[in-house]
């Protein structure tokens, strides 16, 4: 028998790819912090989910589906003062335009550890109020002749976002002063109108807007006493997040941009079955390597695999073995 060295490099061995990402399942217990720490000194941060196609890129990391580990961290976690607008479309701002606020003095008073939402007073300042409450709404709306347009009928949060995006674009963005003053001038008088800042009580570790969640039922819960809510995604329950005190140790899931490279050099027995055939023949190596590659593809490892032959010290790739006594 022959016997050779193969060089085999393969590219992001240990993760799955999305879209430029790539994802990386840590098994080493640890808790959200930790966790975070451990991402951001190895990867880039914790993951963040941000679609359909990033959570079904997740959901094939079969190794989590052990009993012990079906559990893992992911970026999210509760903050409830996180002040956002309901259209998340980072298409329609421009840098610091997501940024812009008018609150009236004393405001926003952060006095509720309910969901906060906003209204436009008459003299076009803002205030922070339950969203529970029903008023008029302004909605936004980017294919009709007015940019702005009133909806008289008094809805709750939920409800105005929802006739909104029906009827027009969204509940209204206000993005400097000129639509400050549009948005003023339909207010009614002595009235006040729902505009579309709320505070969306859930953030993720990267600082990214994801308004994608995919919670289990009867989830989020809403953190209790002094501790701290996490998310993590249950792999035993097809990959939905659960709610859990930060300072639970479990896996996780890191990403980073960067294709992750790992090499290994394998020594390699062929039996000839043929005494003519020359297995240094550029051509008959080039013919095993492809054969190779298919057979790991057939095991599962991802086009990204390279493979090549190691010359030893000799110039040659392959001797012939010698038999023992």
């Amino acid at each position: 028998m022959d016997q050779l060295l193969l060089s085999i490099i393969v590219s992001g061995l240990c993760a799955v790819s999305s879209a430029g990402r790539y994802y990386h399942v840590v098994h080493e217990l640890k808790t959200m912090t930790e966790a975070q720490r451990h991402c951001r000194e190895n990867y880039k941060d914790l993951v963040t989910i941000r679609d359909l196609e990033d959570l079904e890129d997740l959901e094939t990391l079969k190794t989590l589906k052990r009993p012990v580990h079906s559990r893992a961290w992911i970026g999210l976690y509760h903050y409830l003062h996180n002040w956002g607008w309901s259209l998340p479309n980072t298409s329609y701002y421009k840098p610091g335009e997501t940024e812009f606020r008018r609150w009236s003095s004393g405001e926003p008073n952060n006095s509720s550890n309910k969901q906060s939402c906003t209204v436009m007073k008459t003299d076009g300042e803002w205030k922070e109020v339950y969203c529970e409450k029903t008023f008029k709404s302004v909605c936004f709306d980017v294919r009709g002749p007015n940019r702005f347009v009133l909806n008289t009928t008094k809805m709750n949060w939920t409800e105005a976002q929802s006739y909104c995006r029906e009827h027009h674009t969204d509940l209204a963005l206000v993005r400097n002063m000129e639509e400050n003053q549009m948005v003023q001038s339909l207010v009614p008088s002595k009235g006040r109108v729902r505009i579309g800042l709320f505070t969306d009580p859930w953030k993720w570790s990267d600082g990214s807007d994801s308004s994608f969640r995919n919670w289990n039922p009867l989830e989020p819960r809403e953190p209790g006493g002094s501790s701290e809510i996490c998310v993590a995604a249950d792999f035993s329950a097809d990959g939905r997040w659960e709610t859990l005190d930060c300072n639970v140790k479990s896996a996780f899931i890191c990403y980073s941009d960067v294709v992750p490279v790992s090499k290994r050099v394998v020594k390699v027995r062929l039996e000839k079955r043929s005494s003519s055939l020359d297995l240094n023949d550029p051509v008959v190596m080039e013919d095993l390597l492809k054969q190779l590659k298919q057979r790991l593809k057939d095991q599962g490892l991802n086009d990204d695999i390279k493979l090549s032959w190691k010359k030893q010290s000799d110039g040659k790739v392959f001797h012939k073995e010698e038999k023992k006594t």
